[in-house]
């Protein structure tokens, strides 16, 4: 078994769901992804919109105002940096700043394959039927994301992108609701043996909280569990907020394995 890498995530942001904002200024995000790193994170993932239910759109220019001296201060750290944006020209910039990664939860913008093309840059290809939050019918979940995904690296394909520069999301808690996310769980070997990178989050998300409620620290430690096991099913990394809790569990699991 191959220990799964770990994105620490940087939201520089005054409404995330999960820090309320504690990161909003550049200099306590560069802070706090300094701390991550020194955690046991592999990248940071900086983000300059929340993508919690019901958050108010943030243009490109803010977005860029917000995350650009982030990536810029970490990258020059030697730290690999994703970029968190459904902005082509958030990405571009974020690239250009030093950013190593394009993690876009919509993949809606028709201009965002240029991009990836046309840089080389890494491209998480994240599965998503509308807002987050907002479940959708699955006549099997697995399936459907294994299957809506694949058409999705087809089309990119198509539009110039490398197969080899995609790393696919299954997009929990994004038009599925907490059914259907333990139900894709169960699923994930089916996207892991497809030949692309899988990168999974769950941290801290709705369907994490009705299962251990309110406490940050009892979320961590659920999602710290799901990094586990996502492990045993082969993804290729985690993207977590409590960077610690999840590096000393797949320790433990490399241990255990002997490897």
């Amino acid at each position: 078994m191959t220990r799964p890498e770990i994105f620490g995530v940087v939201n520089v942001t005054p409404d995330s769901f999960s820090d309320g904002g504690e990161h909003f200024e550049a200099d306590a995000a560069i802070a706090h992804g300094l701390a991550l790193v020194a955690d046991g994170a592999d990248w940071i993932d900086v983000g300059g919109e929340s993508t919690r239910p019901g958050a108010q759109p943030v243009g490109p220019e803010e977005e860029r105002r917000r995350i650009l001296p982030v990536i810029r201060a970490l990258a020059a750290e030697g730290i690999a940096v994703s970029v968190d944006t459904m902005h082509p020209g958030t990405a571009l910039a974020a690239l250009d700043a030093g950013a190593r990664l394009v993690n876009d939860v919509s993949g809606a913008d028709p201009d965002m394959p240029a991009v990836v093309a046309e840089t080389g840059a890494r491209y998480v290809v994240m599965h998503n039927r509308g807002e987050a939050g907002a479940p959708s019918d699955y006549a099997d979940v697995a399936g459907d994301v294994r299957d809506e995904l694949l058409r999705r690296v087809d089309a990119l394909v198509a539009r110039g992108v490398d197969a080899a520069q995609l790393i696919l999301d299954p997009g929990i808690g994004f038009s599925k609701d907490a059914a259907q996310n333990w139900a894709l769980l169960r699923g994930l070997g089916r996207l892991t043996t497809l030949g692309h990178p899988v990168l999974l989050g769950t941290s801290r998300k709705r369907f994490i909280r009705t299962l251990a409620g309110e406490s940050l620290l009892d979320r961590d430690i659920a999602t710290a569990a799901t990094s586990l096991l996502a492990a045993q099913h082969g993804v290729w990394a985690v993207r977590v907020h409590d960077v610690r809790a999840t590096r000393l569990v797949l320790d433990t699991l490399e241990a255990w394995s002997g490897e």
